[in-house]
């Protein structure tokens, strides 16, 4: 793709964001469309939103989990940005008139305490890097029709990002085994799936791995006080107005996502 159609599909997802209305498939007009030009689009998407005034306060690797990519129909993990106005505080109702087709997913979120940068991270240099965990919920949504994504369209959609809960509790990664760490997920009361920490590419500290050596060669590093996801634990589940959604996770305690009722 060049420039102008970058900047041109760049523009409609922007403007989905403003309009409430998704828009078709990127590879419906652009069947040619790589991954590199599906990253340059997210990219064009981080300098708008910076140039208003928000800050990229970390980032999601996306496509972890062998559920999530049977369920999105991809065979490869992807990333994208975490801007300052995605985080919401838990138990504080969330707008849901700032989606248009949320789904949420349970996470362990790495809180660094020191710059990370590839290529040649290993799980050393990223355990040595992280300085807390917390419990987190994802809210993924879409601004392609019907979730009706490629590998292109969510990476180019900031892969799917929507927001973000962070649990209150800090824990030092010394003291839990993600891999074992096992996770309860439930929507008003209602157990929906279990899953653990292993589900994200065998752990969750190799997602991260994945992460920083490929930011790396992009010239862009972690930095100390970022917030990455690593990825979800169980398949994805959509959320409605005036629902409680509850995410236990063993060791690391609960985090809780309550969506506002719409009048």
């Amino acid at each position: 793709m060049d420039a102008n159609a970058v900047s041109e599909v760049a523009g409609r997802l922007l403007q989905a964001y403003e309009t409430g209305k998704p828009i078709p498939p990127i590879i419906d007009d652009h069947p040619a469309a790589t991954v590199t030009d599906a990253y340059h689009i997210q990219q064009e998407q981080v300098r708008a939103w910076t140039a208003q005034g928000e800050i990229v306060k970390g980032h999601k690797v996306g496509l972890s989990s062998a559920a999530m990519q049977e369920q999105m129909g991809v065979d490869q993990p992807d990333y994208g940005h975490l801007l300052s106005g995605m985080f919401h505080l838990e138990h504080q109702p969330i707008p849901m008139a700032r989606f248009l087709q949320p789904r949420i997913e349970p996470e362990v979120a790495f809180v660094l305490g020191r710059q990370l940068t590839g290529p040649g991270v290993t799980v050393a240099d990223a355990a040595r890097a992280v300085e807390f965990v917390l419990p987190a919920l994802e809210i993924v949504d879409s601004r392609i029709q019907d979730w009706t994504i490629s590998i292109v369209d969510t990476i180019a959609d900031n892969a799917s990002s929507g927001g973000v809960v962070l649990g209150s509790k800090p824990t030092p990664l010394s003291a839990v085994d993600l891999r074992l760490t096992g996770c309860t997920l439930h929507k008003s009361g209602e157990l929906v799936a279990t899953g653990a920490g292993g589900a994200v590419l065998g752990s969750p500290l190799n997602a991260l791995v994945w992460l920083a050596n490929t930011l790396g060669p992009l010239g862009i590093g972690l930095e100390p006080g970022h917030v990455v996801l690593p990825g979800s634990m169980t398949r994805a589940f959509p959320v409605l107005p005036g629902e409680t959604v509850v995410a236990t996770m063993a060791e690391l305690g609960t985090v809780t996502a309550v969506f506002d009722t719409p009048e």
